[in-house]
């Protein structure tokens, strides 16, 4: 054996590494829940000692892992505590990351049933079990990707072939190059996610035909086009700032009398089907053909987990088909076929676990309890001068302003400066807002009013500084 070889079989057998590992691991969620959420200045000023060459010759593996904790880990943001509402990122349920620790040391690509039996189980477990517990059509069919980015390219694609197909044009042979046309329908408020997909896939953001929305976001169903089977109608299961969902019973009623592909992006919105008092919202989505959600939001996966989910199996496989001499086929599944990657980690071992050890009840009492945290935040900052909610409650977020943009934006500067919680800004209306994301099982009622307070302070600073001037 080689030098390196003879060193890195040591490491295994001597395990110090993976102790010690495992011992940071253990210190860090200790104490996640408490710390500052945003890094230092002194730790990310300390981030400049990763500043350097590449090793000429091997270093020392537990150096490499200390400097790791040492430097790394004072330098994260802290979204597995209860006070990160910046992006709608979600925490990690435990059972998740231990089991996300194992599946890393057993380091699966379930791309073909023999890279690996387990993953292509459990991929087939948690089909079902989704299928089931969003109510979807039998026939459905689910790929476990990155997240929600390439679950709308997936669902559309899928779209974009079975449409092409109806006009006897084969996608993956002739490409689009004097292709049949195909519509594309959506709301002014459809997220940057499914525009960067619309374009990876060729169809040209610039023939979309915008739908004009609500004054929360939703999608105004009478204001739709006429729909025809060349279709790709593009809905919301919860607005990027607002939360709101579109109307999809009357809207998928009315598709589906043309043959029309509705696809729904529903990154974490779609969840609120497992909630028994919050599903009239997402009520219609069984008659929609394709569905994009993750799991790392609002079910509270690690990272990175998303699905696509499609009533089209045909479509879809033949629109992220894979081909090869080397291919080694089973009658179980082949996850490759379902997906646009063949090397890709089995995020599905967390996935299974966190759903097996929160079953249907446990979901419904997680998620519902973001809403309830959500509807405190916003009951709370409504009571203080100054702070003006802008939406309607219906799900995990809060849009909030100050009384004009300077305010807003100086106030959300000093928020982040000040760390006890974070979140972003956005634009609302033409107005500047900060957009609040209630979505980890770690937020508790004391973590609302603790960021609430935060908020105060955060005005105080902006009047005083102002009074100041």
């Amino acid at each position: 054996m080689s030098k390196i070889q003879d060193k890195m079989f040591l490491e295994i057998r001597n395990k110090d590494i993976f102790n010690q590992a495992q011992q940071y691991a253990f210190d860090y969620i200790e104490n996640v829940f408490e710390r500052n959420v945003f890094p230092t200045q002194e730790a990310l000023n300390n981030l400049s000692i990763f500043d350097e060459e590449l090793p000429v010759d091997s270093t020392n593996a537990k150096s490499v892992i200390e400097q790791l904790n040492k430097y790394g880990s004072p330098a994260t943001t802290a979204t597995l505590g209860g006070k990160y509402f910046g992006f709608v990122c979600g925490s990690a349920v435990p059972v998740g990351l231990a089991a996300k620790n194992l599946g890393t040391y057993w380091d699966q690509a379930p791309a073909m049933n023999v890279l690996s039996p387990i993953g292509s189980k459990l991929e087939s477990v948690v089909e079902k079990w989704l299928i089931d517990l969003f109510n979807l059509p039998k026939q459905s069919s689910a790929g476990f990707v990155s997240g929600t980015s390439t679950a709308n390219l997936c669902g559309l694609a899928a779209a974009r072939y079975r449409i092409l197909e109806r006009n006897n044009w084969d996608i993956n042979k002739n490409g689009l190059r004097n292709a049949p046309q195909i519509r594309i329908v959506t709301g002014k408020q459809s997220h940057s996610t499914v525009l960067k997909a619309i374009g990876i896939l060729g169809l040209g953001t610039e023939s979309i035909e915008w739908v004009d929305v609500d004054n929360q976001g939703r999608i105004i169903t009478e204001l739709i086009p006429e729909l025809d089977e060349n279709t790709i109608l593009i809905l919301q299961a919860g607005n990027v700032n607002s939360g709101a969902f579109d109307d999809f019973e009357k809207i998928c009623e009315r598709a589906k009398k043309t043959n029309t592909w509705v696809h729904i992006d529903g990154a974490f919105g779609l969840w609120a089907e497992a909630v028994n008092d919050l599903k009239y919202l997402t009520k219609g989505i069984n008659n929609a053909t394709s569905w994009a959600v993750d799991g790392h939001k609002t079910l509270n996966t690690p990272y990175d987990c998303g699905i696509i989910l499609c009533s089209d199996q045909e479509a879809m496989t033949s629109a992220l088909h894979m081909s090869g001499s080397y291919i080694v086929e089973s009658t179980e599944r082949d996850g490759m076929f379902y997906t646009p990657e063949m090397s890709r980690r089995a995020r599905i071992i967390e996935l299974w676990s966190i759903m097996k050890y929160l079953g249907k009840n446990g979901i419904d009492e997680m998620i519902l309890t973001m809403h309830q945290r959500a509807k405190q935040f916003a009951e709370e900052i409504g009571k203080i001068r100054g702070f003006y909610v802008e939406n309607d409650i219906v799900f995990n977020q809060v849009i909030v302003r100050c009384d004009n943009d300077k305010i807003t934006e100086q106030v959300l500067n000093n928020i982040q400066m000040l760390r006890e919680c974070w979140l972003g800004g956005s634009m609302w209306y033409g107005k500047k807002v900060m957009r609040v994301s209630i979505c980890s099982w770690a937020t508790t009622k004391n973590d609302i009013t603790k960021s609430v307070k935060s908020f105060e302070k955060a005005l105080e600073l902006e009047i005083t500084n102002a009074n100041n001037v």
